[in-house]
This record gives structure tokens, C-alpha cells and sequence, in this order.
């Protein structure tokens, strides 16, 4: 008879060891590490799908707004890549036309084609093919977390993989090597782990900091006594168990993103677990000293005395030195904005920015940019504005979410989870200004299922102590 309780259990062992490797994988950011890790998505979702006859109604009886939105989302990708007749992409998009026609060096009948209105429709189909991963790992994330036993594993496991990539990251630098030990990637002063870009190691760093603090945040009491020989018990209990392992790492995980040299990496991260914590404070109930002092100590030790040790004052140095004359980040999306006048309705398809910036590109910027340096503006230009607004709206839901759990649940394990998912979607928020975290696959995974688990925190079981 099949045991689907056993090969639940192994498929959620498959999700966490997927999430483990992906980061290793030079942040899955090479069409060999995200082929793998969409085979393991699709993989993944097809074994729950012929072991769980009902999963789908199922989903979408529980999250149907959010099922919606998926399918809306990588719908409306379909719209740039789908072929559709010559006329119709005449009328709509022009410059399409146009490109083609300088392309096609005599050929004829081109009128009678089929076309898609991508401009680069072999990218656009490597970037549904993601967009369509990042949907089977959320719902995978929803299907296989289902009890508070599973949810502590894969806080544990996210905040494992940063761990280990402060570690590599740090070691690195502070030993001296020339060459990586894996990639025989250079190394300089700059930690960057098992990523190429340091921002994208930063981002990294700040999303498995929001799952290690959330998982922390999960393991205070709600209710302590207060008599001294209770408070002396609460001490040894804690030096005795794996918050203090976990504490370690998150320190570790800091020193490594001070490191990482990345100013908005850092910013991001300080800003989004203080504005994390103010919104904790006012509404977690009841109100825990140890909540506090677990704030004030991370403020104190990580920032003040650590991180100063390994090159806070090297990233406050940058911050103050930045000047926007010397940055061409800046005049990249002021040059981006006439595409998204010209193309921001239905957009010029994914993964395209790299062929339509040139249109617009300025005689002043002579570096290639594969990418805007703004997410918000790339996937406007990209997805149209339709297309990015319907992607934010599957973010705000699970952040909703997320802050209901933070309001309204009194078990700690759905709040601390709540308040990873809200810190990583702050930090990613801010983050996403300047740079492009989200097209590294191993971060956009993770983030992915920050979201999920924000999306699960505000009804998963938890038992009777629970509200």
C-alpha cells in the first residue's frame, strides 16, 4: 500500500536540501545551476501531484486569491511569447516590425508570419520557465509545511545555508587566497561566499538573517516567571541549548555581510530588522522582556562592537563617499525611463532589458548593463506595468498576512515566522532600489518561500495554546 505520510517526508527533505545547495551553486546564476534547480521544483511538484489526487482543489480552496494571482502573473508573461498574427504585432508593437524587417536581409513573406511580441523571445521563455519554478515552489512550500515541527526545520535550514556562506565567505578573505576553493573565482577584500556579486551574497546574507532571527524570535517563551531562581533557570537553559548556536550564527551571518562591503545590502538589513522589531514591539501579546533584550543585544554586540571589527566603518566610509556624479547606476535608470513610456503597457517581454536598453543608452555610459539596477523599473519595462504590479500584489498578500500573524497569533513559532517573512520583504523592498537581487535564483528561491510561509503563518495548527 503507498505510504503518503513517508514520501511527504521525503520530498520535504528534498525541498530543504535543494534550498541547502542552490546558494553553492554560484547562487544558481548559471543556466546549469537553475536548469537543476527547476528539474527539482518540477519534480518535486509532479510526485505531490500524483500522491495528493485532490491537492489542487485543495490549494485553491485555501488560497485562492493567491492562486489566482500565479496564474494571472505567468499568464501574462505568456502574452510576449505566444506567437500571434504579423498584423496584430504590427498594431501593437511597431518597433518589433522594424527590427525584424533589418534582420530579415530579403527575406520574403515575412508578412505571413506568426510572431511573439518579445524582443528576445529565447529569454523570455528561460524566464517563464523560472517564473513557472518559483510558482510550483511556493505551493510546494504551502503544501509540504504543514505542521510547526516542519516550519522550525526549514527556519533552521535557511539560516544553516547563510551560516555556512559567512563562513566560506569570510574564511576566504581573512585566509588570503587568491582563487576560490571551488570555482577558481578570484578573491579580493570582498566577501562574496559562493556569489559572484557581492550584492547578491549581501541579499543572500539578509534573507537567511530574517529566517535565523524569526526562528529565534520562535524560541521565547510567552510566559516566564519572574522570581530570581526562575530567571537563573531561563540563563542556563538558554546557554545549554541551540539558541545560543543560533545567536553565534547570526552573528557570523553579520560580520559576513559587513564584509560583503555591499552598502545597500547593509543599510537594507539594519533598516528592515529595526523597523521589524518597532512593529514586534508594539504588537506582540504579551509583551516579552526577553524580546527585548534580544533586539537590544543584536544592536549592541553585532553592530556596535562586532561588526566594527571586521569593516563597519569601510561600508560607512562608502556610504558617505558615494556620490551620484561618479555612480552611473543613476543615469542607467534615468535613461531606462523613456522605454517604460514606450513599452510599459504589456511590456517588452522577460529578460529582455539588455536588448531594448541600448535604444535609449547614453554616449556617457560605457559599461554594458545587463540589468537596470532597479528592480522595480525592470520589471516594469519588461512585464509592464500590469505585470509588476500583479507580482507586488502576490508579495503585499503574503506580507498581509504575515502582519496578521504578528497581530493576532500568541504562538511564537507562527510570529517569529511572520516576522522573518516581514523583515525579508522589507529588506528585499529596499534592497530592489539599487540593485538586482532578484535575478539571482538561489535568492529569489528563498525569498519565494519567506513568502509562503508568510502566506501560512496566520492559520497553520499549532495546538491548544494557540489563539
Amino acid at each position: 500500500m503507498f505510504n503518503t505520510q513517508k514520501t511527504e517526508k521525503f520530498l520535504f527533505g528534498f525541498l530543504l536540501f535543494t534550498l541547502f545547495w542552490l546558494p553553492l551553486s554560484l547562487g544558481a546564476n548559471r543556466p546549469w545551476a537553475w536548469a537543476l534547480m527547476q528539474m527539482s521544483v518540477f519534480l518535486l511538484g509532479g510526485i505531490l501531484l500524483l500522491t495528493h489526487k485532490s491537492l489542487l482543489s485543495k490549494l485553491y480552496a485555501q488560497y485562492k486569491v493567491l492562486v489566482i494571482v500565479w496564474l494571472v502573473f505567468l499568464t501574462w508573461q505568456l502574452i510576449n511569447i505566444v506567437p500571434l498574427p504579423f498584423s496584430l504585432v504590427e498594431a501593437l508593437r511597431p518597433e518589433r516590425i522594424n527590427l525584424l524587417n533589418k534582420d530579415a536581409l530579403g527575406m520574403e513573406n515575412i508578412s505571413l508570419q506568426w510572431l511573439p511580441l518579445s524582443f528576445d523571445v529565447g529569454q523570455s521563455d528561460v524566464i517563464f520557465f523560472k517564473s513557472l519554478a518559483y510558482c510550483f515552489l511556493f505551493f510546494i512550500t504551502l503544501t509540504l509545511v504543514n505542521t510547526g515541527k516542519r516550519l522550525r526545520y526549514i527556519l533552521i535550514v535557511m539560516s544553516a545555508a547563510g551560516v555556512f556562506q559567512a563562513i566560506y565567505g569570510s574564511l576566504e578573505v581573512l585566509s588570503g587566497l587568491q582563487y576560490s576553493l571551488v570555482f577558481k573565482l578570484p578573491v579580493s577584500h570582498i566577501a562574496t561566499g559562493s556569489f559572484v556579486y557581492k550584492n547578491h551574497y549581501a541579499n543572500f546574507l539578509l534573507l537567511c538573517l530574517s529566517a535565523a532571527i524569526g526562528y529565534m524570535i520562535a524560541s521565547l517563551r510567552v510566559r516566564s516567571g519572574s522570581s530570581p531562581r526562575e530567571r537563573l533557570r531561563r540563563i542556563v537553559r538558554f546557554w545549554l541549548s541551540n539558541k545560543v548556536l543560533f545567536r553565534i550564527g547570526i552573528i557570523i551571518m553579520v560580520i559576513a555581510l559587513v564584509m560583503s562591503r555591499s552598502r545597500m545590502g547593509n543599510s537594507a538589513f539594519f533598516i528592515a530588522m529595526t523597523i521589524t522589531a518597532t512593529i514586534g514591539l508594539i504588537y506582540f501579546k504579551p509583551r516579552q522582556k526577553s524580546y527585548v533584550v534580544l533586539f537590544i543585544s543584536m544592536l549592541v554586540i553585532d553592530i556596535l562592537i562586532v561588526s566594527s571589527l571586521f569593516g563597519l566603518k569601510q561600508v560607512q566610509q562608502r556610504l558617505e563617499q558615494t556620490n551620484l556624479t561618479q555612480e552611473s547606476r543613476d543615469e542607467v535608470v534615468t535613461d531606462a525611463l523613456p522605454l517604460l513610456s514606450q513599452y510599459g503597457v504589456i511590456g517588452t517581454g522577460g529578460g529582455t532589458f539588455y536588448t531594448v536598453y541600448p535604444q535609449v543608452q547614453s554616449e556617457s555610459i560605457q559599461h554594458f548593463y545587463d540589468h537596470a539596477h532597479n528592480e522595480y523599473l525592470q520589471f516594469a519595462i519588461e512585464f509592464g506595468i500590469v505585470g509588476a504590479a500583479i507580482i507586488a500584489m502576490l508579495v503585499l498578500l503574503c506580507a498581509k498576512s504575515a502582519l496578521s500573524a504578528i497581530r493576532h497569533r500568541r504562538h511564537p513559532l507562527p510570529r517569529g515566522t511572520a516576522f522573518a517573512t516581514v523583515m525579508a520583504v522589507i529588506g528585499m523592498a529596499l534592497h530592489s532600489t539599487v540593485d538586482f537581487p532578484l535575478q539571482a535564483p538561489a535568492n529569489t528561491a528563498i525569498f519565494i518561500i519567506l513568502l509562503a510561509l508568510g502566506a501560512l503563518s496566520r492559520d497553520i495548527p499549532m495546538g491548544r495554546q494557540d489563539k
